[in-house]
Order: structure tokens, then C-alpha cells, then sequence
């Protein structure tokens, strides 16, 4: 078994530690870190018997167990997650990034993930990334994608302290991730806090414009994505069927997409929905559902992957 860290212990950092335990057949958590000794994580932790310590990252690098971590899940902010990385980087560990810090490539599981296998630190950019970067590829796959917005709408309650701070850092690093590896050539992010009561569970609408395209590939492009990212993540689902309608010849859209538009052809609706698991976190928080989910196939992707290097299978 790979051991591995978990650094922050608020709602993704103790979903993510559940997920470990209930469903990982290569990874054990051997640390729970945090700074609030009084935090649900780290209790919960404690009574499951994972060693713990409420003094951050120098309380990790004392911790007996520290030696025989292999990868160091950050589930902190933005702001902290550069401190962490910088401590970090002369022991040797493999880091997985879930704050929007972007210090390392980004990871989208189904996207690029074994070209990022042997990296040290990978940020698995956002939430709303996680869910619509994959569209965006499989609607690249078929044509050029001129121009992909993604809105990710949220139940404001799945909106903790590190989501509420890193706001502006969400929307450039998921507009980054759309065009880097969703292969837009550009691209812009907007997120919602919705209050409504009950909470509403994650939503998610991307709009594509693109060239010249055969509408039915389009759609079975994304079609097959979508079933791919719900190996990992089960409540990740269409909301409706994928629509793929002409652009009116008499509508500029230079304007919108910033860009000579003469070759847009085609405007991609597609609308998803994402139902959290509920390890940990209520089923209505699909936003961190699909961070932990695919943080934990990367790191199992990893895991794998040192193995066969140490037994030389590889």
C-alpha cells in the first residue's frame, strides 16, 4: 500500500480521507493534518485510529510516519498550498495539488493524466474544471473550439472558507485549464453561489463555439466522456441531451469570442449535473464530490505506477 498524507482537514481533506479508507485498494492514510485541533477532521480521523496533528505542515514533516509517505494530498488554498509546496519540495514527496494555487500542470483524469504520472506536483485546477475541462477535450477532439464558457452553479453551503477565498483564483485557473487542456482556443469561467433551500447540487453548463463539425460526432464525443468521468465520479450525468445548433448567419460573434469568428459554424450546449457521493460531505456538494473523486484517481493512478517501477514491471 502506498501511504500517503492528507493536509487540511475541513470538508474535501476529510471526504478525501474517507474515500481513501472505503474505496482504495493502493492507498493508506497515515497522516490527517490541520491547524485547528478542535476541527470535525481531525476528531474523526483520531477515533479511526490515522495518527493526526493540528500544527500544519512542521507538524507533518515531525510526525514519525512522515518518512514513509509517498503523496501528500493538500486539500488547504491557494495561499497556503504555495507555503506547503515550498517546504515540501526537498524531501522527496509526490504532491497532489486541490486548491486553484496551479504551482504544478494540471491534472483532468480522461484528459492528460499519464502524461502527468511521473510529475511531483499536479493541481487538479478546480471544481468546475474537473466537470467541464472533459467536455471541452471531447468537443475539441471532433473540431476547433473557438471560444468555451463553462458557468458551474453551487449550493452556497458546499462553499466553505477556501472556495469563498479563492474565487478570482477558480475563474483564471479554470479558464486556463479550458484552453490548455480542453484545447479552446479561448476560454472564460464564471461561478455561482446559489442560496436556495434545500440546496440545489452541482450544476453545470458549457457553451462551445466551433467550426465546421458533423453535429452527431459532436454529441457522441461528449456522450462518451461523460460516461468515462462517471467511472470516478457516479453522479457526474447529462442533464439533457447535448445540443449542437447552426449559429445565425446574421449574428456577429467577434464580439463574444474575441477573435476572427468567420469559420463558427456550430454553438455546443451541453448541461450537466453532479451528485456528490455523500463519504462525508451531503450529496447536494457534487463541487467537492468531483475534486476528491478525481484527486483520488490520480493518486491511485500514481500509486500504480511507482509500484510497477519499484518491481521493475515497467
Amino acid at each position: 500500500m502506498t501511504k500517503v498524507a492528507i493536509i487540511g482537514s475541513g470538508n474535501i481533506g476529510t471526504d478525501l480521507m474517507f474515500k481513501v479508507m472505503r474505496i482504495s485498494r493502493h492507498l493508506e492514510v497515515v497522516a490527517m493534518v490541520g491547524i485547528d485541533p478542535e476541527s470535525d477532521g481531525l476528531a474523526r480521523a483520531a477515533r479511526l485510529g490515522i495518527p493526526t496533528t493540528s500544527r500544519g505542515i512542521q507538524g507533518l514533516i515531525e510526525m514519525s510516519q512522515f518518512e514513509d509517505v509517498e503523496i501528500v494530498l493538500d486539500a488547504t488554498s491557494a495561499k497556503a498550498h504555495l507555503a506547503n509546496a515550498e517546504i515540501l519540495k526537498d524531501f522527496g514527496k509526490t504532491l497532489i495539488d486541490l486548491t486553484p494555487a496551479a504551482i504544478g500542470p494540471f491534472v483532468v483524469p480522461n484528459v492528460n493524466l499519464d502524461d502527468q504520472l511521473g510529475t511531483n506536483n499536479v493541481n487538479m485546477v478546480t471544481c468546475g474544471g474537473q466537470a467541464t475541462i472533459p467536455i471541452v477535450s471531447a468537443v475539441s477532439s471532433v473540431t476547433r473550439v473557438l471560444w468555451a464558457e463553462i458557468v458551474a452553479s453551487i449550493a452556497s453551503r458546499s462553499a466553505g472558507p477556501g472556495t469563498r477565498a479563492n474565487i478570482d483564483e477558480f475563474t483564471q485557473t479554470t479558464a486556463a485549464g479550458i484552453e490548455q487542456l480542453g484545447g479552446a482556443i479561448r476560454g472564460k469561467a464564471i461561478i455561482v453561489l446559489n442560496p436556495a433551500d434545500p440546496p440545489m447540487i452541482m450544476r453545470d453548463t458549457v457553451l462551445c463555439i466551433v467550426g465546421d463539425a458533423d453535429p452527431a460526432e459532436i454529441r457522441a464525443s461528449v456522450e462518451s466522456m461523460v460516461a468515462r468521468v462517471a467511472s470516478y465520479v457516479p453522479g457526474y450525468r447529462l442533464k439533457q441531451s447535448v445540443q449542437v445548433s447552426p449559429l445565425a448567419e446574421d449574428v456577429s460573434y467577434e464580439t463574444l469570442i474575441g477573435l476572427d469568428a468567420k469559420e463558427a459554424r456550430w454553438q455546443v450546449s451541453v448541461f450537466l449535473e453532479v451528485e456528490g457521493a455523500a463519504h462525508y460531505l451531503p450529496a447536494y456538494a457534487g463541487n467537492l464530490d468531483i475534486m476528491t473523486s478525481a484527486a483520488l484517481r490520480v493518486a491511485e493512478a500514481m500509486a500504480t505506477r511507482n509500484s510497477a517501477l519499484a518491481t521493475g514491471a515497467v
